[in-house]
């Protein structure tokens, strides 16, 4: 007979979890194949349009984006840090790390964004969530891979979905509390003119919200650059792939030359996400203030 001993506790949570995802990968196989076709056909696709063309063709058009986006020092950076990266033969690698990034981030945003105004709008939903995004973000980031690996296998798409589940927290925390912080006698001055709440919502709250929603971008972007390095472990390859094999076989020079090539890639897209939170209407405002 087997009873629970408050002397000397053991609840299985790690068999309960265990049957769970055994339940869920036989009941929702459709779904998982569905994940598999949808972010492995965008990973490849954006992989292709990244790696395939010459290196000096793609640094140009990274640093014009750097450009628009931020400024001309920017764009210097991009140039040469990009440069160097071709220089120590991480080149693929870095355009297969920028490539899962940007997938992961790019869902990550389509996911946490919608959730984030909900939370804005339900304080019953903000309290559910709370709980939910506090146990995203304190789960040790390695804990994530062990669950993604039994339902999608190694490789590019297991490191893309452990990095969505990483990085989406700050963008629906940060969603929240931008539009919560909108003056609510704008928000009243706007229903007293008749607009509707979803006029409200895209003409006055997100646009005011907007500097702190970008703030939430940037912190998935860190995130998700942070997890997807992290991800080499599970065969994601990228950068990531060499920081694990040079820790693996200990080759300093190797995952010092990975580690330059993430620092570069973390500094541009911080700088792009920087500039366009500048770019936004209430930031040239308050300037021109």
């Amino acid at each position: 007979m087997g009873g629970f001993n408050f002397l000397s506790p053991r609840i299985p949570i790690g068999t309960w979890i265990e049957s769970f995802f055994n339940w869920f990968q036989g009941a929702f196989d459709w779904l998982i194949s569905f994940i598999n076709v949808v972010v492995g056909g965008l990973y490849n696709g954006l992989e292709v349009v990244l790696a395939k063309p010459l290196y000096l063709v793609m640094i140009v058009i990274l640093a014009a984006i750097a450009w628009l986006c931020a400024s001309w020092k920017v764009a210097v950076f991009t140039v040469i840090g990009f440069y160097v990266i071709r220089a120590v033969d991480q080149w693929e690698n870095a355009m297969n790390t920028l490539a899962l990034v940007l997938v992961a981030v790019v869902i990550a945003l389509i996911i946490a964004i919608p959730l984030g105004i909900w939370a804005a709008k339900s304080k019953r939903f903000s309290a559910f969530i709370k709980p939910v995004l506090d146990f995203m973000q304190t789960m040790p980031s390695l804990a994530y891979l062990v669950p993604v690996v039994v339902l999608f296998s190694v490789g590019p798409v297991a490191g893309a979905i452990a990095t969505i589940i990483f990085a989406l927290p700050p963008g629906v925390r940060f969603t929240e509390l931008g539009i919560r912080q909108v003056d609510t006698e704008t928000v009243e001055a706007g229903a007293a003119f008749g607009a509707s709440p979803s006029h409200i919502l895209t003409r006055i709250q997100i646009p005011l919200a907007m500097p702190t929603i970008m703030a939430g971008v940037n912190q998935v972007i860190m995130l998700a650059l942070s997890m997807v390095v992290l991800s080499g472990m599970v065969g994601a390859g990228g950068l990531g792939g060499d920081v694990v094999a040079a820790l693996s076989q200990l080759e300093i020079g190797l995952g010092m030359e990975a580690g330059v090539a993430v620092v570069v890639v973390a500094i541009f897209l911080d700088r792009i996400t920087s500039g366009l939170a500048n770019r936004t209407p209430l930031a040239r405002a308050q300037r021109a203030s």
